[in-house]
């Protein structure tokens, strides 16, 4: 006893131990109960303490008391043995006490007692941590217990103790050791809850209190397959199918997307991204899974990142001809309703929403601070920049900045003071716009005033900016009638949609609209309210049976082309009218034989009156017609030319006082739809004739067919052949100076107003992956168009070093791009599909993804009309990643399965 107390560290496994000086007893007991370091100390959270039994401890404040190393009283090794259950599992008896069954001491106390009594042999020491619990800090005596299993073995659970601010990373941990787990191997967890369901684990780094779990609950643990998929997510149904998938094994990042109804956009956007090497590089090798951040409001919990992940681990791992992306379509739908649903988007938005979610998923930046934004104030370029891109940066850190983030330099000029502002904003792409012809090319239909001549389709190039008279100068110059002598319509439903003045912008006109230009008498008197000829909208109208209760109600219903007719303003009555109109009419209207003649029984009672005199003739109103109520806007212009006619008219005509009429007149409203009796001068209204027709008499006399008939115009062959454009064109106008919209005005912090500034854009510092967005669509508020501009792009050297500004000149590295990928976007504005061209990073094979189809490509394919965004690589980063192909090498083999045919016709 007095050998073990003069070398208290002595034990069985340590026969001759190395003899040093003992502390006294006296020593011992003050180490033990001091403030500074023994069990009197305050408890800290996260700390260890240990449980000491009772009574041995009750033995040893004896033995110290005692001052005699060698007494009766020495309390031997520390046995613990009464505060287990058994000695197999040593599990802690439920309902210990303290200081009726244990004491604690702090690890340093602790260890200074096993140092000089040693541990009985076999027992382990019961270490437990301090915790924090509603402001308090505790000793957790009794762990959380949890059973661990295996996604593929549920049966055989082991148990193992967590402290409630143990980390679920531990708990990863504890699962992979106890399951042998390769290291290169992914792991994931789920915890079943009360209700018997299973819940993902997803953020490691929270503690087993902040994830709630309890003891007795079950933790399964489950590994990725080798095909990238998770075991949890493949149905049973499917488990064949995944067995086919593991033993197929392809080229990786060869992969086709399944689509799911219009998910063509998702999968072009993704197939793009997926080929980026860097990024892709960054998930296949985990890096990701320590830069998840789950409690960054501004992102998606981690579930992007994590669902973008899945994808890429399944495209490049070999095993897959096509996967299905229903996750990731979930996941995005779930946190952009935009994207809910199976509609058709575009996929440039899709990718702008994925770098961003990716962005705010892994920004390493777990809490942002604020950073205000600063002008240069006269700085120079160099120290704004400086401070700008650390400013972005303190707030975003993320493997998104580092691979497509960069620098813009802005620059505002104030028109009235002269005011510089420059300011220094990061960007993730550029979108860059198409050189835009000047030009446009509309259809219209030219009515002569020759009632022999077919209408006559035209196809006019005219200023897109250009005014309607513009139109009628252009369609002056096929038919040889002056631009005075027109009038433009838009015609919708049989009837006038609206009557255009010569002043009134062509962007009102969109190209699905049927445009009519009539030819109206350029007739007129010095006095404008004293016009030789007026102009007169036409209607053409049917009686049709309407169902009644005594079937004896007539409906009156449109067909056919409206007409704007010029009547001399001295025969306004319905008898001239009548006949000035079945002249106009005459190429498809037959005139009555003398058989038809009737003994003088007249339809028209009104033959001989006046027709009411409008109170504002033709040329004269300011007004829109539309749809409820149209004016006359005939936009005609003085002159004193009259038609060139040597047809006999109506004034020719051998009169009758007895000839059956075919029609009848009626004055009516714009739309055609109600009668007018009588127009009251006051209203300045412009009065609408309608002929109305008998059924009988229409089928008898009018000959639709005719009618209907036009001609089309040697112009209508032709069309503008589109020049194709430099991408570098593309960056020059970008970066061209231009004065900022109204809608759009510059708060000039020198004049204290808004101002329209003239504001240039300077790229400034370019990202290892440049993506690249042409605006083909354009949408303003009368037109929606795409632009099927070639935009010729190249696939190696693309040299930016005359955009950035300054330019270090001896890396000229840093400003050439080679070309990795391409979505493409073919058809119109509301029925386009997407596909990507791309290079894979580890074979330099393009190849072409439509969906679920997949092929290799040569590098004579890929520029075309269709090209929409395009993926650039940095050169001195592929040459870091990868050594450059060799050169010499054959040239890559023909498609298997050719791209859509992209050419449209051109003619000259």
């Amino acid at each position: 006893m007095a050998a073990v107390a003069a070398n208290p560290s002595a034990t069985a496994e340590d026969p001759e131990p190395q003899r040093e000086a003992v502390p006294g007893l006296e020593s011992q007991r003050r180490q033990i109960e001091n403030v500074e370091s023994g069990r009197e100390r305050p408890l800290r959270a996260g700390e260890s303490w240990f449980l000491v039994e009772q009574h041995w401890y009750r033995q040893w404040e004896v033995y110290v008391q005692g001052g005699a190393q060698d007494s009766s009283t020495f309390p031997g090794c520390i046995n613990n043995a009464k505060l287990f259950e058994d000695q197999i599992n040593w599990c802690l008896k439920k309902g210990l006490v303290e200081g009726e069954d244990y004491v604690l001491l702090p690890s340093a106390a602790w260890h200074f007692l096993v140092g000089l009594y040693g541990l009985e042999q076999g027992q382990p020491p019961i270490e437990r941590k301090v915790v924090e619990l509603r402001g308090t800090q505790k000793v957790e005596v009794y762990p959380v217990e949890l059973l661990l299993v295996q996604h593929s073995d549920m049966g055989t659970p082991h148990s193992a103790q967590f402290s409630q601010i143990d980390s679920i990373d531990l708990v990863l941990r504890t699962a992979r050791e106890k399951f042998l787990v390769r290291p290169e191997k992914e792991t994931r967890l789920w915890v079943k809850n009360s209700q018997g369901s299973f819940e993902r684990l997803c953020n490691t780094r929270v503690t087993v209190l902040d994830a709630a779990l309890k003891s007795g609950q079950l933790v399964v643990m489950e590994t990725r397959s080798k095909d990238g998929t998770w075991p949890s997510t493949q149905p049973q149904a499917g488990n064949k199918a995944s067995k086919e998938d593991e033993d197929f094994q392809g080229q990786p990042g060869i992969c086709g997307l399944t689509n799911l109804g219009n998910t063509c956009f998702m999968n072009s956007a993704l197939q793009c991204l997926s080929n980026v090497p860097q990024l892709t590089e960054y998930f296949l090798k985990n890096r990701y899974l320590e830069e998840l951040n789950f409690c960054n409001p501004l992102g998606m919990k981690g579930e992007i990142a994590e669902a973008y992940a899945d994808l890429v681990k399944q495209a490049w791992s070999g095993h897959h001809r096509s996967i299905v992306p229903q996750m990731f379509k979930t996941k995005v739908g779930h946190f952009a309703s935009q994207f809910l649903g199976y509609q058709q988007h575009d996929s440039q938005e899709l990718l702008s929403f994925l770098l961003d979610g990716l962005h705010e998923d892994l920004n390493r930046v777990k809490k942002k601070e604020y950073v205000e934004l600063c002008d240069a104030a006269g700085r120079p370029d160099h120290e704004v920049a400086q401070e700008a891109w650390q400013n972005h940066k303190r707030r975003n850190d993320s493997v998104i900045v580092d691979t497509f983030h960069g620098l813009f330099k802005s620059t505002l000029v104030c028109p009235d003071c002269g005011n510089v502002s420059v300011t220094f904003d990061p960007f993730c792409y550029l979108s860059v716009p198409l050189p835009v012809s000047h030009k446009r090319v509309m259809e219209v239909f030219f009515v002569s005033m020759d009632p022999r001549r077919k209408p006559e389709q035209h196809r006019l190039v005219v200023p897109k900016k250009g005014k309607i008279s513009d139109l009628c100068v252009a369609l002056a110059k096929h038919t040889g009638v002056s631009p005075e002598r027109m009038m433009v319509a838009d015609v919708f439903s049989h009837r006038f949609y609206k009557i255009y003045q010569l002043e009134e912008s062509l962007s009102g006109i969109l190209d699905r609209d049927d445009i009519f230009i009539y030819e109206v008498s350029g007739r007129s008197a010095i006095c404008e309210n004293s016009r030789e000829d007026v102009v007169l909208p036409i209607y053409l109208r049917e009686r049709t049976p309407a169902r009644d209760y005594n079937n004896s109600y007539y409906g009156l219903m449109l067909f056919g082309h409206p007409l704007l007719v010029s009547v001399p303003r001295d025969r306004l009555s319905w008898d001239s009218l009548y006949h000035i109109l079945l002249y106009r009419l005459s190429r498809y209207v037959t005139r009555p034989s003398s058989d038809d003649e009737d003994d003088g029984d007249e339809k028209d009672v009104a033959a001989k009156d006046s027709i009411p005199k409008p109170g504002h003739v033709a040329g004269g109103s300011s007004q829109n017609p539309g749809p409820e109520q149209a004016g006359p806007s005939s936009g005609v212009a003085g002159g004193s030319r009259a038609p060139v006619n040597n047809s006999p008219g109506p004034s020719h005509w051998p009169q009758r006082a007895r000839r059956k009429h075919l029609f009848t007149l009626q004055t009516v409203n714009s739309n055609g739809t109600s009668d007018r009796s009588n127009f009251n001068e006051d209203t300045q209204a412009q009065p609408y004739i309608a002929i109305d027709w008998e059924p009988e008499m229409k089928k008898r006399y009018y000959n639709e067919v005719e009618a209907e008939g036009y001609v089309k115009h040697d112009c209508v062959g032709y069309v503008l052949k589109k020049a194709p454009v430099r991408l570098r064109e593309c960056i020059e106008l970008f970066t061209t100076m231009e004065t900022l919209e109204k809608e759009n005005p510059w708060f000039c912090p020198s004049c204290k107003q808004h101002q329209l500034a003239t504001k240039k854009l300077d790229l400034w510092k370019l990202p290892e992956t440049l993506i690249i967005h042409l605006k083909r669509f354009s949408y303003t508020r009368f037109s929606r168009e795409k632009l099927d501009t070639l935009v010729e792009f190249p696939l190696r050297d693309l040299d930016f070093s005359e955009f950035v500004k300054p330019h270090n000149e001896s890396a000229p590295e840093l400003y050439k791009y080679d070309l990795i990928a391409v979505s493409n976007h073919y058809g119109g504005l509301r029925d386009g599909h997407y596909t990507t061209f791309a290079c894979n990073k580890d074979s330099g094979q393009w190849h072409y993804f439509d969906d679920n189809s997949v092929s290799p490509v040569t590098e004579n394919q890929i520029e075309s009309k269709a090209a929409y965004v395009l993926f650039y690589q940095r050169q001195d980063v592929a040459r870091r990643l990868h050594p450059q192909p060799d050169l010499s090498d054959p040239p890559a083999p023909p498609a298997c399965g050719q791209p859509p045919n992209t050419e449209f016709m051109d003619v000259n």
